[in-house]
């Protein structure tokens, strides 16, 4: 007799690619626990059964709606039953247990039920599968956007509670972002078409898009000088006269800090020996620049786009340098 696919024991890597964790976090939870496999082949490598996938599967779902490790693990070896008050009793108020998705990638439900669990292992690991496989523009837009807007909307709904779920999740789509981004890149100098200058205005903490696009720029060869969060007008300008960019991207989330005169005096800033001086072209991101009066500046609304128009920006430029 021949086993179906359900009966055939699973390692414990294709269970950590199932349940949305790493590996790391199941071995952590057989020896901390007690929740690992009722028979080890060889003595040694793990491999999972059906009853064995079952206790994990319910050992996540408390997990995530926030039950502390040790009571999930114990409610999950008792079949998901407990005496006494029920386990939702051990939830924090307001907890929904899971966050508001839609209709999004099978990657973005694991990636949110590995944030709600604090479960930084595979976070990083989840992340940077995604990046891997489809690159940064998709990434971004497919599986690191709609999990983030989903802990946003969760963090708005439940007064301050999941706001450590927000601060993890941010802080290792960061890093996913960074290590995608090359460490350096080719040597420019100002008379040559210069990299691409990437800014927050003055206030503006948010930085995340930026350095999405900062990645993704780097995965097309296009150099770029990153200035992060909240940049003094008079710092920015003096980069820009510095380097001599062939663009410059500015990024504002909301309007009271979106700064149109500062977007303006960069687009006129002059280099370049006389007869020949150049100006970059100043590209705005955000909603904060919304408003008739920002169109006068290329406003791409997607990160595809604007990842489009610097490199085009960088291209046109390098081609006119070489002319």
């Amino acid at each position: 007799m021949t086993e179906s696919p359900a009966d055939v024991p699973l390692t414990t890597g294709g269970l950590a690619r199932r349940l949305g964790v790493s590996p790391t976090t199941l071995r952590s939870w057989d020896r901390r626990y007690g929740i690992g496999p009722a028979v080890r082949a060889d003595g040694r490598h793990r491999r999972w059964s059906v009853q064995d996938v079952a206790v994990l599967e319910t050992m996540c779902r408390l997990t995530s709606s926030g039950v502390p490790p040790a009571e999930a693990a114990r409610v999950a070896k008792e079949g998901g039953q407990t005496p006494g008050p029920p386990a939702e009793a051990a939830l924090p108020s307001n907890a929904a247990g899971t966050l508001p998705l839609g209709d999004v990638r099978q990657e973005c439900r694991g990636l949110a039920r590995a944030a709600v669990r604090l479960d930084a292992p595979a976070v990083d690991d989840l992340l940077a599968s995604a990046v891997s496989q489809y690159g940064v523009i998709t990434a971004w837009h497919d599986v690191m956007m709609p999990t983030l807007h989903a802990v946003g909307r969760k963090w708005a709904s439940s007064g301050d509670r999941y706001v450590e779920v927000e601060h993890l999740l941010s802080w290792h789509v960061s890093t996913a972002l960074r290590r995608r981004t090359p460490v350096s890149g080719p040597r420019e100098t100002p008379t040559a078409n210069g990299p691409v200058v990437l800014a927050c205005v003055p206030g503006e903490q948010h930085t995340l898009p930026v350095e999405a696009l900062n990645a993704a720029l780097g995965e097309l060869g296009v150099p770029t000088r990153m200035f992060g969060a909240a940049v003094p007008g008079e710092a920015l300008a003096a980069a820009v006269q510095r380097l001599g960019p062939s663009a410059v991207f500015l990024w504002a989330q909301s309007r009271s800090i979106a700064s149109l005169p500062l977007a303006r005096y960069v687009a006129a800033t002059r280099w370049g020996v006389k007869g020949a001086r150049r100006q970059p072209r100043v590209i705005l991101g955000g909603p904060g620049w919304s408003g008739p009066a920002a169109r006068e500046m290329p406003r791409p609304g997607a990160l595809k786009d604007a990842v489009a128009l610097l490199a085009d920006a960088y291209t046109g430029a390098a081609a006119t340098a070489a002319h």
